[in-house]
């Protein structure tokens, strides 16, 4: 009779967080970064069709990196839950703590338990009504979760990047002065090389605290190009984002065009 193989369960643990490290970091990175009206998030991403930032609900949305096929798997999971709480009981009973909390079992779930681990990091990020209720979650491929303060940086090169932030973020800077600081930390390469990225290869979305009810907002077209652009002059009215720049607005109770599904009867 055959002895089965053994292995010490600490070293298949390390195997799968190296297994899923290395799927992440070839992955394009996203940045969570706080601004004086929100929240905004900046992902190198040049498909119009496969989104790394998302809503879920009134006040939060989703930003991931790694596989996308895992990561939208548990967006789409991320919405029904949220829609189901919020009909069940109150609209303002969907937070974005419990979401985070959801998430972090489930991926503790399949760490431990499945063969391969999921390839992803998430952030899970709600407005408050000022700066200092804003919330970003930021959850690991172990299910492991940390409450991040005014930016995140995810995938590729998260650590320099984050460390990059550190030093030019400061707290109550305008939507232009942060989608610039983000484009010019993805551009960074860690071998000192700067690449420049324009507005078609970037995919930005804000949750703004002004709006009413629904936050979520897409930048994109001239206006992302205006915001972006390197120059001294003053901060983009708060007015032009609802110009033809951006998404158009969207009815109360509906998603806006191009956005992802939000009523879990849909895929």
């Amino acid at each position: 009779m055959s002895m089965p193989f053994y292995v010490p369960p600490e070293q298949v643990m390390k195997d799968r967080a190296d297994f899923a490290r290395k799927g992440i970091a070839r992955g394009r990175s996203v940045v969570v970064v706080g601004y004086d009206r929100g929240i905004a998030f900046v992902a190198e991403n040049p498909s119009r069709a496969l989104h790394k930032v998302s809503e879920i609900y009134d006040r939060i949305a989703f930003a991931a990196v790694g596989r996308y096929n895992e990561f939208e798997s548990l967006r789409v999971a991320g919405i029904r839950y949220a829609d189901l709480r919020g009909y069940s009981y109150d609209r303002t009973d969907v937070t974005a703590r419990a979401l985070a909390n959801t998430y972090a079992q489930t991926l503790g779930a399949v760490f431990t338990q499945e063969s391969k681990p999921f390839e992803i990091e998430i952030v899970v990020a709600e407005v408050g009504l000022d700066s200092e209720s804003d919330q970003i979650f930021r959850l690991t491929y172990d299910g492991s979760v940390a409450d991040e303060r005014g930016f995140v940086a995810m995938g590729g090169a998260s650590d320099a990047a984050e460390e990059r932030l550190s030093t030019a973020w400061r707290p109550g800077m305008g939507l232009s002065d942060v989608l610039r600081l983000a484009v010019d930390v993805l551009g960074a390469g860690d071998n000192g090389e700067r690449r420049t990225l324009d507005a078609a290869q970037l995919e930005v979305a804000v949750l703004d605290r002004d709006r009413p009810r629904r936050s979520f907002r897409r930048i994109v077209g001239p206006l992302l190009s205006r915001l972006i652009e390197p120059r001294e002059t003053t901060e983009v009215p708060a007015e032009a984002l609802g110009g033809p720049g951006a998404s158009p607005e969207a009815p109360a109770g509906g998603p806006a065009p191009g956005d992802e599904p939000e009523s879990p009867t849909q895929p």
